[in-house]
């Protein structure tokens, strides 16, 4: 993961994963969503000016010194481009991360919650095994219960994950739900059924393309 520390205004240092090119995503779980949220307006403009060349640490300057997300602190600000970077990373592909910028917004969020996935183990088995499965058996009904189930089995399956608090569950619960409504899989977070999204040319290909077959199911894609 990348660590850091603020020494003055911009002085960080970086572990090697935020190395371009070199991302490998963890075999752990972690509580991160907590804080990062879905980030779509942000990873916009990271994928951005990651594009234009810019190395991470130009990156963190350039968004805390115009404060582009107008966020309060340059700490929080830091900590966010950061979590963008590593999902960005973990996608392993120029061609997304240009769709990311570039793309139109529903192509964008798409590629943003794949992007999701490969930096969050979470996030993966949350997609695979929950939404996956429903698509699969075309049981299209979603509720907290199916939130529950997943969060039970995991507490019961990881002691990281059984040692979180009740607070913090909810929060990445509520994270999860408004990942599916920003891409359409769910109209509102008081909705009960998934829609049966259609995954984007863009996204199909690429992941085709990598060989990453597992996570076609999160998008509905079983052809």
């Amino acid at each position: 993961m990348l660590s850091f520390a603020i020494k003055g205004s911009y002085e960080l240092i970086y572990g090697n994963e935020l190395m371009r090119g070199i991302y490998t995503m963890k075999n752990e779980y972690n509580g991160s969503l907590t804080r990062e949220k879905f980030l779509f307006y942000e990873i916009r403009i990271v994928a951005s000016l990651y594009l234009q060349g810019c190395s991470n640490l130009e990156i963190i300057q350039i968004i805390t010194a115009d404060n582009m997300f107008q966020f309060p602190t340059e700490r929080m600000i830091s900590s966010i481009t950061g979590t963008c970077l590593r999902r960005i990373e973990a996608l392993e592909s120029e061609t997304l991360i240009y769709h990311l910028a570039n793309a139109q917004a529903e192509v964008a969020k798409q590629i943003n919650l794949y992007a999701m996935m490969k930096y969050n183990l979470l996030v993966w088995d949350f997609m695979t095994t929950v939404i996956g499965e429903k698509y699969r058996t075309q049981e299209f009904e979603f509720s907290k219960k199916d939130l529950n189930v997943f969060f039970f089995r995991l507490q019961e399956q990881n002691d990281a994950v059984a040692s979180w608090s009740d607070t913090t569950i909810k929060k990445i619960k509520q994270v999860l739900t408004k990942s599916l409504v920003e891409c359409e899989y769910l109209d509102s977070i008081r909705s009960e059924r998934l829609n049966p999204v259609a995954i984007s040319p863009e996204l199909e290909d690429e992941i085709r393309a990598k060989n990453d077959l597992a996570a076609l199911p999160a998008f509905n894609c079983f052809r």
